[in-house]
Parts: structure tokens; C-alpha cells; sequence
């Protein structure tokens, strides 16, 4: 019982907190940070960043364990505000590295939560590399 409620306690705090400071971080991005230097940071992963560091966090994501890639997909469609989805550079930035996931290190049970999230942030699919 007691477990319970410190289970439902901890997920209004995990709530209200994504909510506060999320929204809190995209608005100063949406204010502070300009459309160039999202830009150079995007173009910079782009084509400077080697193929094999790609290739290389994608096979250690692979290597996390199916509860815990699934949990981060779930907690990510869950505790992430609309507010961010409403960010057209928070949503750029995310499309921008999301692409480089590739559905094969998606969990089954996770793939309909990965299919909104690709959705609710416009990420594409994984280009080849």
C-alpha cells in the first residue's frame, strides 16, 4: 500500500517537473537560441561527425536492455509537454538526431510509442549510412 502511494506521489513530482522545466528549457531555446547556430549544430552532426561514432552509440543503444529501451520510449511519450512538440527548433533538433535511430534497435513492445513519438516530433526515418 505504501509502495503504491509513493509509486503515485513520485509520478505527479516526475509530472509536474517535466512540465515545469521542459516547458521552462524550450521556451528559452525558442527565445535565446538562434535559427543559425541550430542550423550549424545540425549540419555539424551531419557531416562531421564520422559514420563509425554514429554506428557506434546506435550498437551500444542495441546492446541496453529491451525493458530499458522501452521504458525511455514510454517515459519520453509521457513526460515529455506539448510544448515542446509546439517548438519548431526543439522539434528540428530532435528530428535531426532521432533520425539516426534505427527501428531495429526498437523493442517490439515500444514500437507503437517510438511510431508516435516519431510522429509527434516529425523525426524521419533513419537515413543510410
Amino acid at each position: 500500500m505504501l509502495l503504491k502511494r509513493t509509486r503515485s506521489i513520485l509520478g505527479r513530482l516526475d509530472k509536474f517537473a517535466s512540465d515545469k522545466l521542459i516547458s521552462l528549457e524550450v521556451k528559452l531555446a525558442d527565445t535565446c537560441v538562434p535559427d543559425k547556430l541550430l542550423l550549424f549544430y545540425l549540419n555539424t552532426l551531419d557531416k562531421h561527425v564520422p559514420p563509425k561514432a554514429i554506428n557506434g552509440v546506435i550498437s551500444g543503444l542495441g546492446k541496453l536492455p529491451q525493458k530499458v529501451r522501452s521504458s525511455l520510449i514510454t517515459a519520453a511519450w509521457e513526460y515529455v509537454p506539448d510544448t515542446v512538440a509546439s517548438s519548431r527548433k526543439i522539434c528540428a533538433l530532435l528530428a535531426g538526431v532521432g533520425k539516426y535511430i534505427p527501428d531495429r534497435v526498437i523493442p517490439p513492445e515500444a514500437a507503437e510509442g517510438w511510431s508516435n513519438l516519431k510522429t509527434k516530433f516529425h523525426i524521419p526515418t533513419l537515413l543510410s549510412s
